[in-house]
């Protein structure tokens, strides 16, 4: 448990300590929940904050927001560690609380990561909450609905924090340049270019981006002048790591997953490994991988092996569920698969040849037989007229035509020996030769 004073003296700080934004004018991002108009910033302008739960990432600005909350309704902000703090200590926080609001002083309780609370630290806030004793801000990096107790969760606001945009990120390391509370009074000099490597390498982390500035004004170099120069060089040998200079917007970028598209492709699982921990390790959000994973299980596996769209899709909600660093089991695991699987791009060419035609064939007529008939009018004007119904027939197949007749005897769909498409090969291929001759015997 510690207690704040607005009064703290930032001297010897660490630099993200320093530039701690104090109002919501200095506060950066959750534009969504704090600019002009928005829910939360009428309630904490109005001073009718509730209790309430910040979900986001780390470095997103839960625990200031809460700190700028306390400031701006002129309440007494304590903060609470899972780590550390006892049901006793919660007890004798909540009863200090409801006697300074005998005395009109409010109260707001701060719990970081309070999905760390066991479920009894949890109910122990709870009677507080109910009479309004305290207001509670928890902050988590977990769903609330699976790591927070119903009961507490019913008598409290969610708030969902995003991550911090590069540009966000970028107007933070700005800022604590030519801040007084930063290096306003060091005279830093670093490429603009370097600058915005550093706030996209950042992963939406504003916190460990300027923990990181820190570092490369501590390792910079100073001229006679005075002036503390950040070059490229010193950027790599401070953050130790060279891939820190992958940039998420640049040509490095396309390349690598590049690599790893095409390493999947030609079913090389080692070399996809491998791309796959360079994107990773250079902070490369694994939702982006995971989406394009996705779309090769159907652009490069299709119906080779059915299954490979099942495993990408899972990689893909197991990024979202669980995050970095743990998902990168997940997409190695998906990598792999998905090297080793059967090839077919027979969906993708398909789908190519069909919209070629599509786009230069826009005003074909949709046949009468295959129209709905949802009114009178439509019924009279035929719409439906010779539909055949498959599961009235014995082999749930008709001769009925579904292409326009512009169209009739277009095959889009190609299927591959490969995998699993040599099965859906065969049945493509049975069901049009049973068309083929039951359309002659209906000729005859």
């Amino acid at each position: 448990m510690e207690q704040s004073s607005l009064f703290d003296i930032p001297t010897l700080e660490p630099l993200a300590s320093r530039m701690r934004p104090r109002s919501l004018e200095e506060f950066v991002g959750q534009t969504h929940l704090i600019g002009k108009d928005k829910l939360l910033r009428k309630m904490i302008e109005q001073d009718t904050i509730s209790s309430m739960i910040f979900w986001g990432p780390p470095g997103v600005g839960k625990t200031t927001l809460a700190s700028i909350i306390a400031r701006e309704t002129k309440a007494e902000f304590i903060t609470f560690s899972a780590v550390t703090s006892g049901i006793k200590e919660i007890k004798q926080v909540m009863e200090d609380a409801q006697n300074n609001k005998k005395l009109g002083v409010k109260t707001i309780v701060f719990v970081d990561e309070i999905h760390r609370f066991n479920k009894a630290q949890q109910d122990a806030f709870l009677p507080y909450v109910e009479r309004g004793s305290i207001i509670l801000i928890g902050a988590t990096t977990e769903n609330p609905s699976f790591e927070i107790n119903n009961a507490l969760l019913s008598r409290c606001r969610v708030f969902v924090l995003k991550e911090l945009t590069t540009d966000d990120i970028y107007a933070l390391l700005k800022r604590a340049i030519q801040d007084k509370r930063g290096f306003g009074e060091e005279h830093v000099l670093i490429e603009e270019e370097d600058l915005k490597i550093l706030a996209e390498m950042s992963s939406g982390d504003a916190r460990s981006a300027l923990t990181t500035l820190d570092m490369l004004v501590i390792n910079g170099e100073t001229d006679k002048y005075g002036n503390v120069h950040i070059t490229k060089k010193i950027l790599e040998e401070t953050v130790t790591k060279k891939p820190l200079l992958y940039d998420k917007n640049g040509e490095e970028h396309y390349n690598i997953i590049s690599a790893l598209h095409k390493s999947m492709r030609n079913s090389d699982a080692d070399a996809a490994v491998y791309w796959l921990a360079r994107m990773l390790e250079a902070g490369e959000d694994p939702l982006y991988i995971a989406r394009r994973i996705t779309r090769f299980a159907s652009e490069d596996v299709g119906l080779a092996d059915t299954n490979a769209l099942n495993v990408a899709i899972n990689a893909y909600h197991a990024c979202h569920f669980i995050g970095m660093p743990e998902c990168s089991v997940h997409l190695t695991e998906a990598v792999i698969y998905l090297s080793l699987a059967p090839k077919s791009n027979a969906c993708e060419t398909a789908y190519i040849l069909a919209s070629q035609d599509a786009k230069n064939m826009l005003s074909e007529p949709v046949p009468l037989n295959i129209r709905n008939a949802p009114t009178k009018l439509m019924k009279e004007l035929n719409y439906g007229a010779g539909y055949k119904y498959a599961h009235d027939y014995k082999d749930k197949l008709t001769t009925m035509d579904c292409l326009p007749p512009s169209l009739l005897g277009k095959r889009y769909y190609n299927p591959t020996t490969q995998g699993n498409e040599e099965r859906f090969k065969k049945r493509y291929e049975s069901i049009k030769e049973w068309k083929k001759v039951h359309k002659e015997q209906e000729k005859k």
